[in-house]
Formats: structure tokens, C-alpha cells, sequence
């Protein structure tokens, strides 16, 4: 058999990693509020509540915009004044005058625009944090799928973090600053309309608020298509990890080919939700010709009628750059700003609100406090047309049983544990938990520790109790139980801080040990977990899970940890054989095989 993806390396991170885990009772981690729309109101509410939060720096959004309003304000009083008062009356320095205050006016509005920025800055950041909480919650619960950590869910939960959080982020920055400079631009500029001539209000307001009205009216399609390309961009990120994953039984298939046709289909599908994204662009054209420019033809043309001919050319012009330096532009902010950003915001929010569980996901089940684990026929293949890694096994874990998992690299010793961590579904048969489809157990239930461990910067405390409400005496006791507590002094007690990097792969591997120890979980599952520890500090590591109590599942890196097992299941190809090792080695060849090529080294070290 070829093994598959998991094999031989760091099994996906999830449910049962021992690294971050669902909310629940017992992980430690943060837990969804309840389920959220993720519709435009739901992610409406959202944005909304972004704000609401954040009373002070909206208040200085909503003052230091006042401020920035001011030439839009006076623009077109500045300039009618310094041609019918200055210019054209022949006093140059009244002209001077208009234009020197307006170019004053517009440095005071180059301060406070700066200062909306930071205002704005302030409410975003946050912003960005709470939704990379949302989008990390929700793919460690498996909103979507039913399985946290899948290998398909985490390339959409990477396709979220990398791109959606990010995306929203900036979004949400962008249509803040356009509709907050909409409303007041609009405001100011209607305003000093008003008070320049009242009659040429009416040229102007009319097709300008029926501008808006179609952009507006036009939102609906922007989102769905906005969503839609979103939605494409997740599954050519989804197939992109499933082909990566898979590339040795694809060319060990010979489905290059076909795979080729089925991802060049995804990134086509992408393609086509951009061009249709783009097509929007017409639509905004169209609303920037009737709300921003159709005004200037009807002032040019209508200005002799609607006033009786008796305005100035310093009014004319006034108006003009009222619509051609205020009003034009904050429409095509707001256009460019919420059609592009704003529709992007919502779509982006409405795939990270998509990841908390939804009422009609399936009910996780429970399990009994030290699980059986049944495989029934149970197989798997990474691929529809590989060869099946783990092949119509049957097999019981009774509840309390010490099981050793050995066989030769690429037989699915850790798909397996996988597939008993429910991080796999199988491709026929079934796995079952305690009565429970492993997928839908609760993860409280079990725990999986793979070959290269999750430590997180953090305090060493937090490393330990990740997945518990240990006690600092508790978590003290735990850590010399498994050989760890000179390290934990080493780095300084429960309270270090704790660097990553600057661990050795056994130090981690220790860490994550501790940790799946403390955990409420019954059914514990060491996939090669202590490959980076000497054989005492191994043996010692297993002896304390073995009194802990619970069901233990080791995939044995060394022989002494087979023959610590109370069974030992023996992987062999299309084959798999249980016994006690004394069995084994009268009944399969191979396993005497692997006998013979562990115990000259292992000799050297009992």
C-alpha cells in the first residue's frame, strides 16, 4: 500500500491534535457565541456592532470629519465670490483673498483627514482581530464540515485567514472612511448649494440622489457576485491541497491527466466569477453619468431658466465646482468605495460567519468515559482511483485496552489513528467511538498526538493546560509524571513565556505529551508521538498514560513499545494480523521480520 498524506509526518491539525481545539467543556479554548447569519444582515450586524463598541473613536470619526468637510462647504462660495466680487469688479485682492481662505480651509482639511485615518485605524484593527478569532473558532470547530481539521476544511479555514480576514479588514477600513466622506461631502456641498442659489439645488439634487438610488439598487447583484467569487476562490484553494496531498497516487495512477482537467476546471470556474465581477463595472459607469455628470449639463444648460438669467458667471462656475470638486467625487467614492469594498466586506464576513455551527449541522454524540474504538470493514484511499491505505479492516479497541499499531512505512499506521480521531471519514465501512461515528464523538472523548507536536508562543501554563482546567499543582504533578518537569523548570516554571523555536522537537513533543495527559479525554492516540524521546524517557511517557487510565492507541516507534502493549495490531499491506508479540512472532513473518531489524539496536540500549 502507498501511503497517503498523513503518513510519516505531521498528522493535520484539529479536534484531536492536542494543539487547538473546539470550544467545549474541556479544551480550554474560546467558544462561539451562537450561531450567526451569514447573510448581509448577519454580516451587516456585525460591522454595526464593530462600531457601536468603539463609542470614542467613532465620536472622533464624526468630529475631525467636520472639520475635513469644510472646502466642500465653501468651494463654490470661495470661487463665485473671487469672480463676482473680485475678478470681475476689478478688485484683485478680494479674489485673492476668497482664494488664499479656501486654500487655508483645504490645509486645516489635510490635518483632519489625516486624523480620520488614525480614527479609523483604531476601530479596524480590532476589527481585524475579532474576525481571525471568528475564522480560527470556526474552523477548529468544523462548522462547515462536521470535521475540524479535514484536510479539505483546512484549506478553506488557510483560504479565510490569508485572504478574508485580511480582505475584510481592509474593506471594512475603506467603506468607513467612503460613507462617512459621502455623507458629510454630500452634506457640506448640498449645503452651500442651498445658500449659493437655492434654484440651482434643483439642477443638481435630483439626478445626483437618483444616482445614488441605482447604486444602491444595484448592491444585491454586486454581493451575490462578490460571494460567488469568493466561494470559487475557496474551492480552487481546497483542490489545490487535495492534489498537492495526493501527488504520489496521482502519478502512481496515472491520473495526471484527469486531475489536471479537474483543477484547470476550478481555476476556470474562478475565472469566470471575476469576469463577472467585472462586468459590474458598466453598471457604476452608469450611475456616475446620471448622479455626477448629467448635474453639470443641466447647469450649463438650465442655469439661463431656472434663474431668470440674472446669475453671475461666478455662481455658474460656483455651482460647477460644487459638483465637479464635491459631489462627483464623493459619488464615485461611494460607488467605487462600497460597490467594490463594501460588497467585498459583506461577502468576505459572510464566508467567516459561515464557519460557526449552524442549528441544522448534525449533533455531536457522546461517548463512555473510556471508549471502544471499532473499525467495521472500514477503508480509505486518497484518491478515488488509489489504492486503498486502509482496506475493509475490522477491529475492536475494547475501552481500557493498550494497543500497539506497528507495520512497515506507507501501510496507514497513521491513517489509521487518523481515522480513529474521526480527522478521517472512512471511505467504506464505518469507525465508531463508543457507539459514536468517530467523526461525530465528542472531542472531549479523545485526544491525538502526532509525530511533530503543536506548541504555541504562549506561557509554558497555557502550552500544559491547553486542553484542561488543571491546577498549577495539578499541571506541576503531571509534568513530572512524563519526565518533564526539569524542563519546565528550565524554562522558568508555568509563568515563562514560551518560544517555539527555541525548543528541541523531543521538548515539544514533551510539551504536547503533558498536555494530551491533562485532558479530560479517555481515548488517548500517540501516532509516533515520543519518536523524539530516548527509549527511558518513552517508556516512561507510555507507563504514565497506561496508569492515567482510558483506552491508548501508540503507533510504536520502537519494539519496546510494541512489547509494552496488551495487543498489538500488525499492518501488513492488504493484511492486517492482532496479537500479543509472542504471538505475532510465531504467526507473522513480517512482524519477526521487523523484530529482527529492531532488537540489535534496542539491545544496545536495555
Amino acid at each position: 500500500m502507498s501511503g497517503g498524506p498523513t503518513t510519516g509526518g505531521p498528522t493535520p491539525g484539529g479536534p484531536t491534535t492536542g494543539g487547538p481545539t473546539p470550544g467545549g467543556p474541556t479544551t480550554g479554548g474560546p467558544t462561539t457565541r451562537g450561531p450567526l447569519s451569514s447573510g448581509p444582515l448577519g454580516a451587516g450586524k456585525v460591522v454595526w456592532a464593530a462600531l457601536r463598541s468603539r463609542p470614542r473613536a467613532l465620536a472622533r470619526i464624526m468630529a475631525w470629519s467636520l472639520v475635513e468637510v469644510a472646502p466642500a462647504f465653501l468651494i463654490g462660495h470661495a470661487i463665485a465670490r473671487a469672480i463676482d466680487d473680485g475678478f470681475a469688479a476689478g478688485r484683485v485682492d478680494t479674489g485673492l483673498l476668497w482664494l488664499a481662505a479656501l486654500g487655508l480651509v483645504w490645509l486645516v482639511a489635510a490635518v483632519a483627514a489625516r486624523q480620520v485615518v488614525l480614527a479609523v485605524a483604531a476601530v479596524a484593527e480590532p476589527f481585524r482581530d475579532e474576525l481571525l478569532t471568528l475564522a480560527v473558532r470556526g474552523a477548529l470547530r468544523g462548522g462547515e464540515a462536521g470535521v475540524a481539521g479535514a484536510p479539505e476544511v483546512a484549506s478553506v479555514a488557510v483560504a479565510r485567514v490569508n485572504l478574508q480576514v485580511e480582505l475584510a479588514r481592509d474593506a471594512f477600513a475603506a467603506v468607513v472612511t467612503v460613507v462617512r466622506g459621502f455623507a458629510f461631502t454630500a452634506a457640506g456641498a448640498v449645503l452651500g448649494l442651498l445658500t449659493l442659489h437655492p434654484a440651482l439645488a434643483v439642477l443638481v439634487v435630483p439626478p445626483f440622489a437618483l444616482g445614488v438610488v441605482l447604486f444602491t439598487a444595484s448592491l444585491p447583484a454586486l454581493y451575490r457576485r462578490q460571494r460567488a467569487y469568493l466561494e470559487a476562490d475557496e474551492a480552487t484553494a481546497q483542490t489545490l491541497t487535495t492534489v498537492t496531498g495526493g501527488l504520489r497516487d496521482i502519478t502512481a495512477c496515472g491520473a495526471e491527466d484527469r486531475i489536471a482537467t479537474m483543477t484547470g476546471e476550478r481555476v476556470a470556474e474562478q475565472a469566470r466569477a471575476a469576469r463577472r465581477l467585472a462586468g459590474m463595472t458598466a453598471l457604476r459607469s452608469a450611475t456616475l453619468g446620471v448622479g455626477a455628470w448629467a448635474p453639470v449639463a443641466l447647469i450649463l444648460v438650465g442655469s439661463p431658466w431656472v434663474a431668470g438669467g440674472t446669475l453671475g458667471a461666478g455662481v455658474i462656475i460656483g455651482a460647477l465646482a460644487y459638483v465637479t470638486q464635491s459631489l462627483a467625487p464623493a459619488l464615485g467614492g461611494l460607488v467605487e468605495g462600497v460597490g467594490v469594498s463594501g460588497v467585498r466586506l459583506l461577502a468576505s464576513l459572510g464566508r467567516i460567519l459561515h464557519t460557526t455551527p449552524s442549528p441544522a449541522a448534525p449533533e455531536r454524540g457522546s461517548v463512555p468515559s473510556a471508549p471502544d474504538v471499532v473499525f467495521a470493514g472500514a477503508g480509505f484511499a486518497y484518491g478515488t482511483r488509489a489504492e486503498p491505505v486502509v482496506d475493509a479492516l475490522d477491529l475492536v479497541i475494547e475501552e481500557g485496552e493498550h494497543l500497539a499499531v506497528v507495520g512497515p512505512s506507507g501501510t496507514g499506521k497513521s491513517t489509521l489513528a487518523a481515522l480513529a480521531a474521526g480527522m478521517l471519514r472512512p471511505d467504506t465501512g464505518e469507525v465508531r467511538v463508543g457507539g459514536v461515528p468517530a467523526h461525530l464523538a465528542d472531542p472531549a472523548a479523545r485526544v491525538l498526538i502526532p509525530q511533530e507536536a503543536y506548541v504555541f508562543r504562549g506561557t509554558v501554563g497555557e502550552n500544559l493546560a491547553y486542553l484542561s482546567d488543571a491546577p498549577g499543582g495539578d499541571i506541576l504533578a503531571a509534568a513530572e509524571d512524563l519526565g518533564a518537569g526539569e524542563l519546565v523548570d528550565r524554562l522558568g516554571g508555568l509563568a515563562a513565556d514560551l518560544d517555539p523555536g527555541a525548543l528541541s522537537a523531543g521538548e515539544r513533543q514533551l510539551i504536547a505529551l503533558v498536555r494530551a495527559y491533562l485532558a479530560p479525554a479517555r481515548l488517548v492516540i500517540l501516532d509516533e508521538a515520543t519518536c523524539h524521546l530516548d527509549p527511558a524517557a518513552e517508556a516512561r511517557v507510555e507507563q504514565a498514560f497506561v496508569r492515567r487510565g482510558g483506552t491508548l492507541v501508540v503507533v510504536a516507534h520502537r519494539l519496546t513499545s510494541a512489547r509494552r502493549a496488551g495487543r498489538i495490531l500488525l499492518l501488513d499491506g492488504a493484511r492486517a494480523a492482532t496479537g500479543t508479540h509472542d504471538e505475532l512472532i510465531a504467526t507473522a513473518p513480517l512482524y519477526a521480520d521487523l523484530v529482527g531489524h529492531w532488537e540489535p539496536e534496542e539491545a544496545q540500549l536495555s
